[in-house]
């Protein structure tokens, strides 16, 4: 992955009156409707398995009825995509974003585009039943898009439980419970896996970090990254900004973070160098801790910044990034 630009690494990352819900925070929800014949309540799940017809909102708010389990399946989100093939729907996927890369299967499937500025021809000639899309999606081109008659889904996790949830209902949308299931227990068993190991580090003890996504370009409160460096035991020394910001190279080395994390497959487009190179080129960045003790780690980029399946891995190498002798 070449690209640098800021705008391009933070891309590629209601209820219904009368009836019972189940929320699924920064997703959607699933709505119960009337009960049919028999007592049984449509809507439901049963033994692992979706009963349809399945009515639930989408994160816009946007009520979808499922009379069964799509078919033809798009996505234009590469975090949607990994999940779906996570659950095991490689076979029904009809095309995805030009992003989309992983697993490695996926790249022979027809392109829709990207997330920000998908192929409007290519997604109606694609026929599918369901187009999957995530929160870096603006909302005039979700808007346009429902206009040209594309039944188009889209989530927008914000935390590591959102991440959960959304793969639960997407389990629930596709009729792929079971798998659903087991991939939530994988990840929790990570999160576990890092709390077990960190839980004994004083908050006095707990390392500073930084993590720089792109050149310049940093995470505060309010993104799954900046949860992840907390849910590591770390504190993120941009955790008083919002959102994806840019901090100015002085503020970071007035942080004098003692883990620096980093995408890995980053490269700059002007001078060719890799994240780490650039880090340590920087006037000043020698005197910071984690420059002065070679604490420079490197994280898959699409692992740590997509919404998906991946995250919880990507939360155990910040975990052994910033706390190597707790974490194995």
């Amino acid at each position: 992955m070449a690209a640098v630009i800021g705008v391009t690494v933070i891309a590629a990352l209601t209820g219904c009156g009368g009836g019972s819900t189940n929320k699924v925070p920064g997703q959607g929800e699933l709505v119960a409707p009337p009960k049919a014949s028999g007592g049984t309540n449509a809507g439901t799940v049963a033994a692992k398995r979706t009963t349809y017809p399945l009515k639930i909102k989408d994160a816009t708010g946007k009520e979808f009825t499922f009379a069964k389990a799509p078919e033809r399946i798009a996505s234009v989100s590469p975090a949607e995509t990994e999940t779906l093939y996570a659950l095991g729907l490689g076979d029904k996927v009809v095309g995805v974003s030009d992003f989309c890369d992983y697993p490695a299967e996926v790249k022979s499937k027809p392109k829709l585009g990207s997330i920000v500025k998908p192929n409007e021809e290519a997604l109606i000639a694609a026929n599918a039943d369901l187009i999957m899309t995530g929160v870096s999606m603006p909302t005039p081109t979700v808007e346009k898009l429902r206009e040209l008659k594309v039944n188009l889904f889209k989530v927008e996790p914000k935390t590591i439980d959102d991440i959960i949830n959304n793969i639960k209902l997407m389990g629930q949308i596709f009729d792929r419970q079971e798998q659903a299931e087991k991939l939530a227990a994988s990840m929790e068993a990570d999160r576990k896996k890092v709390a077990d190991a960190v839980k004994d580090v004083k908050p006095e003890q707990k390392k500073k970090v930084f993590i720089e996504i792109s050149p310049g370009w940093t995470v505060g409160k309010g993104e799954f990254i900046d949860e992840l460096i907390t849910a590591a035991g770390g504190v993120n020394v941009a955790s008083s900004e919002k959102g994806y910001v840019q901090l100015s190279e002085e503020k970071v080395i007035a942080a004098n973070p003692q883990v620096i994390l980093y995408p890995k497959n980053l490269v700059d487009d002007s001078s060719k160098k890799n994240m780490d190179q650039l880090i340590r080129a920087r006037s000043g960045w020698n005197q910071i801790d984690a420059v002065k003790n070679n604490k420079l780690v490197g994280v898959d980029d699409n692992m740590m910044s997509r919404p998906g399946p991946r995250i919880t891995a990507a939360l155990v190498e910040f975990a052994k990034g910033i706390y190597p002798d707790l974490v194995k």
